[in-house]
């Protein structure tokens, strides 16, 4: 790929990416969206952040090397679950996971 190419390629996807951020906030913009597509908006980031949450968790050959290594991103996620319903922190459910993914390292 030539420079010229490289450039054009960038120019374009940038373009592209302000357009699809801005557009929607300009044509939007002093409407109020109907409660039920507010409501489904509403599901994009949990939606977004369990897919890659899962695609951590869920390997294909996970059980490879074996069932507890297989199983140590499994119990350390069930750590965080279990702060998360506890204290309602995201500082405490990452410190929970991060503490609890180290220790299950070490057994």
């Amino acid at each position: 790929m030539s420079w010229e190419e490289f450039w054009l390629v960038l120019v374009v996807c940038g373009v592209c990416m302000l357009a699809c951020r801005t557009l929607p906030m300009l044509i939007l913009k002093g409407r109020e969206l109907p409660p039920m597509l507010s409501r489904a908006l509403g599901f994009i980031p949990p939606a977004a952040f369990a897919a890659l949450v899962a695609n951590d968790l869920f390997a294909p050959g996970m059980f490879a090397e074996g069932l507890w290594p297989a199983a140590v991103p499994l119990v350390a996620a069930l750590c965080v679950v279990a702060v998360a319903a506890k204290t309602k922190s995201l500082l405490w459910s990452a410190v929970a996971g991060v503490v609890a993914y180290a220790v299950l390292l070490m057994i």
